[in-house]
């Protein structure tokens, strides 16, 4: 999966612009199966888990062709209804396309979705509004499938828990049912928002958008469409982390300020500073002094999971104790042991991590074992002293277009090795 090779021990300084959203242009990639004609994705992430969903989608008989950074998709000829066992198992968001397939196809066979290891993910709530809609779900070994008797049905759905992906699917499928779906305790994160208004872009009737509760009224036809994924949260989040971390001045184009409001409130705490002007954040993080006391990670709009292993890398380089409490996946926290290689001072257990700054941070030779703690490993890079080579850089290209390019656009010093 190659390796990123970072010297460290300097500030960021310049401009970079924020790519398109990862987690807003999968689903919509997933949505275009619902619609027998054309969809153009304007502003779409050249990303690893961007051309896995393309492929899948070739796969199942669309047509795809990109033209600079726009992504068109045609279903006209869709066919297919089974994906691949090793396209699904290479990412989580394949099962995504789920709910698209029985609202278009009737009928779904799908390897269990894989992604990174960060903790157990399961997708029975997927499955159970699959079941309340009328079809009728069978777990054969590794595989899943779905089927209805024609049609999916519409109906009242309350999540036991707020759940992204479960909200997603359930609009997926809900899309094109017979009647009307109410659709309770939805998911706030903002890429639901975004799924919504491209859907209804196409020509779906969606009430409620940006509430718990979603009123979805089946359609049978919907429309060729022209949309703009929305700027990354995520992206923006770890490139102003990355300049709070070395001490450093950047402006981010494109930065979603309305939807990163958590992750701007903690970069406060540790002293850092910004506004927001003519479309552009504009951070000054030279006088990042305090540590965090406690952080969790929470639902949107708390802070966000995606976001936890920069934060501990970023208070690694602040004196003092701070702990942060991981509530979303149980297993992401295994990126601590490889920031201990590089000086770090982190004691986990459980869901905690306590971490005591200040030290200094030396370069060395680490792992990428997932995609935000492959992006925190190069952000403590960037602060630490000497060389670092991080390995299985590959994870990081799964939601990072150009995070070399970009922060050594910003004064880092940075090679990629395939």
């Amino acid at each position: 999966m190659g390796e990123m090779i970072i010297e460290g021990g300097r500030p960021l300084l310049g401009c970079a612009r924020i790519q398109g959203s990862k987690n807003a242009a999968l689903p919509m990639m997933a949505a275009a199966i619902l619609h027998e004609g054309e969809v153009a994705l304007h502003n779409c992430p050249r990303i690893a888990d961007v051309f896995s969903m393309e492929r899948i989608l070739q796969s199942l008989g669309a047509e795809t062709c990109w033209e600079d950074h726009t992504l068109r998709i045609s279903c006209r000829n869709l066919r297919g209804y089974e994906i691949d066992r090793e396209d699904a198992a290479s990412m989580r968001s394949s099962v995504m396309l789920m709910g698209s397939l029985l609202g278009r196809q009737g009928r779904v066979r799908i390897a269990h979705p894989g992604g990174c290891t960060i903790g157990a993910r399961p997708i029975d709530l997927h499955l159970g509004v699959f079941r309340a809609m009328g079809a009728v779900v069978e777990e054969q070994g590794e595989m899943l499938e779905a089927r209805t008797g024609g049609e999916l049905f519409g109906t009242r759905i309350c999540f036991p828990i707020s759940s992204v992906g479960a909200t997603e699917n359930g609009i997926l499928a809900a899309v094109k049912a017979r009647g009307t779906t109410l659709l309770e305790n939805c998911a706030l994160e903002p890429e639901i928002t975004h799924l919504c208004h491209f859907l209804q872009a196409m020509g779906a009737e969606i009430g409620g958008i940006g509430t718990r509760k979603l009123r979805i009224r089946g359609v049978r036809i919907l429309r060729d469409v022209r949309f703009a994924v929305p700027p990354d949260r995520i992206v923006a989040g770890t490139y102003l982390y990355a300049a709070a971390a070395t001490r450093g001045k950047v402006t981010l184009s494109d930065a979603p300020v309305e939807e990163i409001s958590s992750i701007l409130r903690v970069y406060e705490k540790m002293g850092g500073q910004w506004e927001y002007n003519g479309g552009k954040l504009i951070a000054d993080a030279s006088g990042v002094e305090r540590m965090v006391k406690y952080t969790r990670t929470q639902c949107y709009p708390g802070f966000p999971t995606d976001m936890q292993s920069v934060l501990m890398a970023v208070l690694l380089t602040i004196p003092g104790k701070g702990r942060i409490r991981e509530e979303i996946f149980e297993d992401r926290l295994k990126t601590a042991g490889e920031l201990k290689k590089l000086g770090g001072q982190i004691h986990t257990a459980g869901r905690d991590a306590w971490i005591t700054g200040g030290e200094p941070l030396t370069g060395a030779r680490v792992e990428a074992r997932d995609l935000r703690g492959g992006a925190a490993l190069a952000v403590a890079a960037l602060a630490a002293s000497g060389t670092t080579v991080i390995g299985n850089a590959g994870f990081v290209e799964r939601g990072y277009e150009a995070i070399d390019a970009d922060l050594t656009a910003l004064g880092g010093r940075i090679r990629r090795i395939p």
